[in-house]
């Protein structure tokens, strides 16, 4: 049975491409939507009405659209869901484009997930949960503007980064680490033992080897997971991480294994 989480955190912006076209849009006014944390929608807004330049290109938030997160039993076991791409005047049923552990995306202007039937509302705790387990980072918070990189944030895995497409800003920096192949941190979903008390690890919290050398830093999670960027020369040895308490707690890196091969 598919689980539906309603992502609050979520706005839409009407250019672009993350999702395909509204099938209302016409060839002569085409239409693309963009998702993105609402925390950074008006920033968003105003970073591609400054890259419009002089073209008649129109970019404005749709509050109408509600964004869902669909998955199923069978997309954690890494099989395909049971699902159908659709597209009809008001909602959108796609694959999620950064894994097939994400499942689905669901778009619609519609108050309940008409396109599922059968399908049950989850907490969209536990799908954050899940996607800090598969490693996938999402928002501002896993992916401070400014600070994440695209190539140690694992964007080439999920459909992020393209080597060829025009210029756009990053673009030789992130095209010369790629093709020299040197990529020495990696953002790492992580499993943290034992029972945290809340906000008991702030962002940015050092990550320690066995005898105190930095080895990363923990970058955002929830309960026992979450994501921490990490050299890989140190994931394999005993690390742990301090609480605000100063109380150490032992933490455990893993690999996903929907990665490419050559990066276990």
């Amino acid at each position: 049975m598919e689980q539906l989480w309603p992502l609050e955190e979520v706005g839409v912006v009407d250019q672009s491409s993350h999702f395909p076209r509204l099938p209302e849009c016409v060839p002569e006014a085409p239409g693309f939507l963009l998702e993105c944390d609402r925390a950074s929608l008006d920033a968003l807004h105003q970073h591609l009405a400054l890259y419009r330049v002089r073209r008649k290109v129109k970019v404005e938030p749709c509050p109408e659209h509600r964004v869902w997160a669909v998955l199923s039993g069978t997309a954690q076991a890494g099989q395909t869901p049971l699902l159908q791409e659709r597209a009809e005047a008001t909602a959108i049923l796609a694959r999620d484009p950064r894994t097939v552990r994400m499942g689905w995306r669901l778009l619609t202007q519609d108050t309940g997930p008409a396109l599922v039937p059968g399908a049950r509302l989850g907490d969209p705790q536990d799908y954050h949960a899940h996607r800090y387990q598969q490693g996938v980072p999402e928002g501002v918070h896993d992916l401070p503007p400014g600070v994440a990189l695209p190539l140690e944030s694992n964007l080439v895995f999920m459909n992020g980064v393209s080597f060829t497409k025009g210029c756009y800003i990053g673009q030789e920096l992130t095209a010369r680490t790629h093709h020299m192949g040197v990529i020495r941190k990696r953002l790492f979903p992580v499993h943290l033992a034992g029972c945290l008390p809340a906000h008991s690890i702030m962002p940015g919290t050092p990550v320690l080897t066995e005898s105190g050398q930095a080895a990363g830093k923990f970058r955002a999670g929830q309960g026992d997971f979450g994501l921490a960027l990490l050299r890989m020369e140190k994931i394999k040895g005993p690390l742990h991480i301090k609480t605000s308490e100063s109380d150490p707690v032992a933490i455990t890196v893993s690999v996903p294994d929907w990665w490419p091969t050559a990066t276990k």
